[in-house]
């Protein structure tokens, strides 16, 4: 069966991209990040349905769980989008949240929180839906950003899967006025961040201007194509005809390699997952590199995640 491959990101018609793109969305408080993903995903079935495309959509996905009262950066993947779900998981974090604490702070307070820079161990919360075994997490950055009284306004790096809530009860304790965390706010997750957010009422809005006045570029705006979750992994151009093979779940083999990040050259580099595009830049596949790109036979990915 000969499978029909996606044209260029930017070519794309507007079903295409509620089909197959994501959403910066801005979380507001309130609801949960499960329940925000659904109300996207119910939207865009109503609005593709009536706009007769001929698409379809049941599926929706956001990247990293917040918490009801957190908000921020809540990467949403519509469609078949939702298979890039695991690129997420790898990425950095970026917080901003309240340090209040139980007594008066101590002048050396950022020395002392600075100590928490690097690997540090935790156990998730009793309320958390994954095992509560004891784990190891990179916290990059540390900074206080402001004080004011008993309150500490911290920026926060780190890797994914970091429990905040968690990192601020243990913060409040190595101050010596026991703490907990009050507002927080995500500011990245890698690849996305603040700069370009927009609400889910925004996200209706875009809907409405291309189901009431036919005008899709207020949705252009706000929905990527899905290839956005991509920037970052190494990528390797392969031709249309081995594109079409991968659709029906063939490796990429040597010869439908046509080029290649050149990290992916240096066999000291340790870049195991990588994204596979045809020549007008549309993605086909994510896998693991198991052989040489510049080899001329032999499996070079094999398959993850196929996303054609």
């Amino acid at each position: 069966m000969t499978r029909r491959l996606r044209g260029p990101p930017a070519d794309r018609s507007p079903a295409e991209l509620l089909t197959f793109g994501v959403v910066n969305l801005d979380k507001p408080p309130g609801p949960s990040s499960h329940q925000v993903s659904g109300w996207l995903r119910d939207a865009v079935a109503e609005t593709l349905a009536e706009r007769d495309t001929g698409e379809a959509i049941d599926q929706a996905a956001h990247a990293g769980t917040l918490d009801p009262k957190v908000t921020g950066c809540l990467p949403t993947m519509l469609g078949e989008a939702t298979r890039l779900a695991q690129v997420f998981l790898e990425g950095e974090k970026e917080y901003v949240a309240v340090l209040e604490c139980h007594g008066t702070i101590p002048t050396d307070a950022k020395s002392i929180l600075a100590e928490f820079e690097g690997p540090i161990y935790q156990k998730p919360p009793r309320k958390s839906a994954v095992s509560r075994r004891l784990r190891v997490r990179e916290i990059y950055d540390l900074d206080v950003l402001e004080r004011d009284g008993r309150q500490l306004l911290l920026r926060i790096r780190c890797e994914s899967g970091t429990y905040v809530r968690k990192l601020c009860h243990d913060l409040g304790l190595a101050l010596g006025t026991g703490g907990h965390m009050g507002h927080l706010r995500r500011t990245a997750t890698t690849p996305f961040d603040d700069t370009d957010l927009y609400t889910a009422t925004e996200f209706l809005d875009a809907l409405a201007f291309w189901i009431e006045d036919d005008d899709p570029e207020p949705l252009r705006a706000v929905v990527d194509p899905a290839e956005r979750i991509l920037e970052g992994i190494p990528q390797l151009t392969i031709a249309d005809s081995a594109a079409r093979e991968v659709a029906n779940g063939a490796p990429v083999y040597a010869p439908g390699v046509l080029d290649s990040d050149a990290a992916l050259n240096d066999p000291s580099t340790d870049q195991p997952l990588v994204a596979c595009y045809t020549p007008n830049g549309a993605a086909v596949c994510l896998g693991e590199l198991v052989g040489d790109p510049e080899a001329t036979s032999g499996v070079v990915v094999d398959l993850e995640r196929v996303l054609v």
